[in-house]
């Protein structure tokens, strides 16, 4: 089996090990020897790929190869060009300093799933969607990001790793699929 497209639902722990309290993979996926290749923390949503090929791993998942990721970000107010021109400089996030990556603000994608729960509205603070797309991924730093230039993210989900994408194979939220060798070849 070489490569799983899973859609990893909101507060599910990255890992098959089990949690106190919390999903796992493993509540989803009951595939021997499989493994996730990058991570997405239990707040983040979205795409996960997962498999039993250590070398498909590496490359999938090393920053060498530069696999980009997408994210759409559901962000607390409304970013202005200065701030969208900040998110895609090198940022400096204290312990680290980002590399340049393509930040576009979107309309709220109408095919998108609802989150359970849901976000937490204010009717005095709008909110805003951006796609955000990266070819490293430091823990939490789509939200390091958001955060430093003022516009706290409310939902992250990440829509797409390299070719394979939710908008082009989708996946509700604790569904997966097998890529086929055909794909996968291409």
């Amino acid at each position: 089996m070489p490569l799983i497209l899973f859609n990893k639902p909101f507060q599910v722990m990255c890992q098959f090990s089990p949690h106190p309290g919390r999903e796992t993979l493993a509540d989803y996926l009951q595939i021997p020897g499989i493994y996730p290749a990058g991570r997405l923390d239990a707040d983040s949503e979205g795409l996960l790929l997962l498999t039993d090929n250590g070398r498909l791993q590496h490359d999938i998942s090393h920053p060498d190869h530069k696999q980009t990721k997408t994210y759409l970000v559901q962000v607390e107010g409304v970013p202005d060009a200065p701030g969208l021109a900040r998110l895609r400089g090198r940022l400096d996030l204290g312990d680290f300093v980002t590399r340049p990556c393509e930040v576009k603000q979107v309309e709220a994608p109408d095919w998108m799933w609802p989150r359970n729960p849901p976000i937490r509205e204010r009717a005095a603070s709008p909110t805003s969607w951006l796609t955000i797309i990266l070819a490293e991924g430091k823990n939490r730093q789509v939200r390091r990001m958001t955060a430093a230039v003022g516009l706290p993210t409310l939902r992250l989900v990440r829509i797409a790793i390299g070719p394979f994408s939710l908008q082009s194979h989708p996946l509700w939220p604790g569904d997966w699929r097998e890529v086929s060798p055909a794909e996968l070849a291409k």
